[in-house]
Order: structure tokens, then sequence, then C-alpha cells
């Protein structure tokens, strides 16, 4: 779980990077799935981090 958490995390901040591109171009179709994968995959580490901490726990 602990790798899979940084490539979310990593796939999170390039969500939000294709975001800012999309606002600059004006694209509203890349503007809501780049924020949408933003939204979800941050979603998963933030709660990820806060049940589990980093690096889980181990039993």
């Amino acid at each position: 779980m602990n790798l899979l958490m940084v490539i979310f995390g990593l796939v999170a901040i390039l969500g939000l990077v294709g975001t800012v591109q999309a606002i600059k171009e004006k694209s509203i179709l890349g503007i809501a799935f780049n924020f949408a994968a933003f939204v979800v995959f941050g979603w998963f580490v933030f709660m990820t981090v806060l049940n589990q901490g980093y690096p889980p726990t181990l039993h």
C-alpha cells in the first residue's frame, strides 16, 4: 500500500498541474477530467495518510 499511495499522490499532483494548464487553454473537458482525477486520487491519499499514517502502521 505504501508504493501505491506514492503513485496515487503523483497522479493527484499531475491532475492539479493538468487542471491549471487546461484553465490556461480554456478547455472545459480538460478542466473537468483533470480536476476529477485530482479530487479522487488526492482524497484517497489524504484519507490513507490520515487513517494509517506515513509510513503505514503494521498490525
